[in-house]
């Protein structure tokens, strides 16, 4: 380099957040067949090459752009776990926030991508996946527990009962999110709620 010529600037990378949210608009508005990594690092101004590098492979960025989406739902779930009311009212929002708005929902898109492309994953892929699941069972079981104690549900087994229900609401909302015929949120949360008041809620509570 001669001495009056000006040292080349490089672009400073996006935030990863940045490229994960640009990753998550992109499954909404166009499908996740359509998320490329060259298309995404036209979105972020980074090159497919750049984004490689910091993510190594489009299974790595899927995942982490489905931890991603896990926190902010996360956070959203502590608030309406948190906020004041009875174990049922919680319950309810617990659901509504469980089950896919709809048809193509991004979240359950990248879910369910990620879950099919686990069988290839190693085991850190499927440990991260694990603590997906796992927190949303925990504040589901504390739930429960505390609805139990409050005696607003049946007395239950509060991890059992959790495990069986996280296991129906996890087929109605494949079934919503795949746009099977004859389902969609309401009529799923509907089957939902007749579930739990022959199952977990008390009679006079």
């Amino acid at each position: 380099m001669s001495p009056t010529s000006s040292p080349r600037r490089r672009t400073p990378a996006p935030p990863r957040e940045e490229v994960l949210a640009a990753a998550m608009d992109m499954i909404a508005e166009r499908g996740l067949e359509k998320l490329t990594m060259a298309g995404l690092g036209r979105e972020v101004g980074m090159s497919s090459g750049h984004l490689l590098y910091y993510f190594r492979s489009k299974d790595e960025l899927l995942l982490q752009a489905l931890e991603w989406s896990e926190g902010r739902l996360g956070a959203e779930r502590g608030r309406l776990l948190a906020r004041a009311g009875s174990a049922r009212e919680r319950l309810a929002a617990y659901v509504d926030l469980y089950v896919p708005d709809g048809h193509g929902d991004p979240h359950w898109t990248l879910w369910l991508e990620v879950w099919n492309r686990s069988r290839e994953a190693g085991d850190d892929a499927r440990e991260r996946q694990a603590a997906i699941e796992g927190a949303w069972h925990r504040d589901l079981v504390a739930l429960i527990a505390e609805g139990v104690s409050r005696g607003e549900f049946r007395v239950v087994d509060a991890d059992r009962f959790a495990t069986r229900l996280r296991a129906l609401l996890d087929g109605f909302s494949i079934h919503v999110a795949v746009g099977l015929r004859g389902t969609d949120q309401e009529r799923v949360t509907a089957h939902v709620r007749e579930f739990l008041a022959d199952a977990l809620f008390t009679p006079d509570a």
